[in-house]
């Protein structure tokens, strides 16, 4: 018996599809990419110097109460995947599933494990310096990753929410978004600085010296995820970085002179 052809995707027309990537991104990394523009206006505006101005990622929005703010953290991360689940309901329906075409399976594989770590140092270890470097000349915001009390769950939900980042931003500004330019006839050029200029515009509300980084991860990113052709190893990377990030904080924060804490 031979074995059947795989059918081809059965893919929108150029508007449809160019209407689809607009509401994808105004659900969700667009809009933050707006947002960051204009927490950054404010900050450029006000009396204090970046430098002195705080930007915190993941807060606790029921202080003195933690079960409460633990179903918020949670709600939080599970709100933020559904332009995840967005993407692979329509990537499924044009017969392109997420796994096979975008490289984005349920779990890494070793590989992906060993590539991920890899990049993980490498831009880990840069951006952290860039970071150090911007916030010292006064270009960037002190950037605290929690102000989460001493809560049982704090460092769980950090990982949880180091790796809702890593899932929403490499499946939705890298695979999905390159994919689609692609599709639409795009030089992988042009569509990698899109990419990259996306990702840096949501980054904004750090200051210069987070917009800078992004812009050169997400060229980066997008050069191995081109060579690769799977989104896992970048996801691990992104996922690795700020789990450190966040994690090292808490441990590290007070404790050495060289991270900025605003405390």
């Amino acid at each position: 018996m031979i074995p059947a052809t795989p059918a081809a995707p059965t893919l929108p027309s150029r508007r449809v599809l160019g209407q689809e990537i607009w509401l994808v991104f105004a659900l969700s990394l667009g809009a933050s990419g707006v947002a960051a523009v204009i927490s950054f206006l404010g900050s450029v505006t006000a009396p204090s110097a970046l430098g002195d101005q705080t930007a915190s990622l993941v807060t606790d929005s029921a202080p003195g109460r933690p079960w409460l703010g633990l179903a918020w953290q949670l709600f939080s991360v599970a709100s933020a995947l559904v332009p995840v689940a967005l993407v692979a309901h329509l990537m499924a329906r044009s017969d392109e599933p997420m796994g096979r075409t975008l490289g984005a399976s349920w779990l890494p594989r070793g590989r992906d494990l060993g590539l991920g770590a890899g990049v993980a140092a490498f831009i880990g270890g840069s951006g952290l310096v860039l970071y150090l470097a911007a916030q010292a000349t006064g270009a960037n915001l002190t950037v605290v990753p929690t102000t989460l009390g001493d809560v049982w769950w704090r460092i769980p939900v950090l990982v949880l929410s180091a790796i809702e980042n890593a899932v929403v931003e490499e499946v939705i500004v890298l695979g999905y978004l390159l994919h689609r330019l692609g599709q639409l006839g795009w030089a992988d050029w042009k569509a990698d600085l899109t990419s990259a200029a996306v990702r840096a515009s949501y980054h904004l509300y750090q200051g210069i010296g987070g917009l800078v980084g992004n812009f050169v991860m997400g060229l980066i990113f997008a050069r191995l995820y081109r060579r690769w052709g799977r989104v896992m190893p970048l996801l691990v990377a992104h996922a690795l970085i700020d789990i450190v990030a966040f994690v090292g904080w808490v441990l590290l924060a007070g404790k050495v002179d060289w991270l900025p804490t605003n405390r």
